[in-house]
């Protein structure tokens, strides 16, 4: 029986000058959207405040001694004389600017014990020039007022990004 001949097609110019066509439409393509529409991430006179924490708050309960009855009954290998909580405290942030609450947030914990950081991150576009920034963390569910504040007058750019960040050496809230 004899073999079955295959032709090879080869591409002739027309097809070439077609790929060519094809690659230079798509090369004007991208080459176009890569330079419009102009993106502006702010106004020509607005600025940005980011406040990004990341923290673990303090325990919801105090730790507790154990008394000799309840250590009797736990396994010897579990017999710790104090047991604390797991669960943390989720974090409330507030943020005025100008006397004005432009952020009042709590963020919970994470984890499926509520025993890890707490994260927040929010985005504030606010018309640039001096500003009164006042911020108050709390990270303890147990304590009457925030733990942490900070104040203080910043002059603020157009298109000037400023980041609010917990930095516990640097002192606690810090504005860069």
């Amino acid at each position: 029986m004899p073999e079955p001949s295959v032709t090879r097609h080869t591409p002739g110019r027309l097809a070439w000058a077609g790929q060519a066509v094809l690659y230079a439409l798509f090369a004007l393509f991208v080459g176009a959207f890569s330079q419009w529409p102009t993106y502006h991430h702010l106004g020509p006179h607005d600025a940005l405040v980011k406040v990004s924490f990341v923290r673990v708050g303090k325990p919801v309960g105090d730790c507790r001694r154990l008394s000799d009855a309840e250590l009797a009954r736990l396994p010897p290998n579990m017999r710790a004389a104090t047991v604390c909580p797991r669960e943390r405290s989720p974090l409330q942030v507030q943020v005025q600017i100008d006397g004005r609450t432009v952020l009042d947030r709590s963020a919970l914990p994470a984890g499926w014990a509520k025993d890890g950081a707490s994260a927040m991150y929010e985005r504030i576009v606010v018309p640039a020039g001096e500003r009164r920034i006042a911020v108050r963390l709390t990270d303890d569910v147990r304590a009457r007022d925030a733990g942490w504040r900070r104040e203080e007058v910043r002059a603020l750019v157009p298109g000037q990004v400023l980041v609010i960040d917990f930095d516990a050496e640097k002192g606690g809230i810090t504005l860069q």
